[in-house]
């Protein structure tokens, strides 16, 4: 007889390939269903969604209310301070207004931030990460109207204008 028919199963290196490339494949299966449950979902949207018939609605009434208001205003992020200021409309300059920054695609690392009133609009001491992309919104403190805009990586200021073509 042959020394190769002598041998146990797993002195053949053949058997490891047909036991190992099998159990390779479930670890990495497993591994990637753990990392998939883990991220969450891949909505970054903050704003309540409803689905009806398979469609996704959102409410539009606050972009609506800031275009009619002909609102636009510019944000400024730097030195450590986010700065406000009126372009255009009839704000309410007496009101704090809620700022939220975006990150585009990790929720825990979003900026929530209430900016009060100063002398050239609205102001918080808040650094910020320059070193990605922020997907910004403005809004009054009741949620009655709301600008958006996006901060480019490394830019340092950002016109925030109603979502809603006028």
């Amino acid at each position: 007889m042959d020394d190769r028919e002598r041998k146990p199963w797993w002195k053949m290196p053949v058997m490891w390939l047909v036991i190992g490339l099998p159990l390779a494949s479930v670890v990495a299966g497993v591994g990637l269903v753990v990392v998939a449950t883990r991220s969450g979902g891949a909505d970054v949207v903050r704003d309540d969604v409803r689905r009806v018939s398979q469609i996704q609605t959102a409410d539009l009434g606050p972009d609506a209310q800031a275009r009619k208001l002909g609102l636009s205003a510019v944000l400024r992020a730097d030195e450590g301070v986010l700065q406000v200021i009126a372009a255009t409309g009839d704000f309410d300059r007496n009101a704090s207004v809620r700022l939220v920054l975006q990150h585009p695609s990790r929720q825990a690392e979003d900026v929530d931030v209430e900016l009060a009133p100063d002398a050239t609009g609205w102001s918080a001491g808040r650094e910020v990460d320059h070193d990605h992309d922020w997907v910004v919104q403005l809004a009054a403190s009741d949620g009655a109207w709301r600008l958006q805009g996006r901060l480019p990586r490394g830019q340092r200021a950002v016109r925030l204008a109603p979502s809603l073509a006028p």
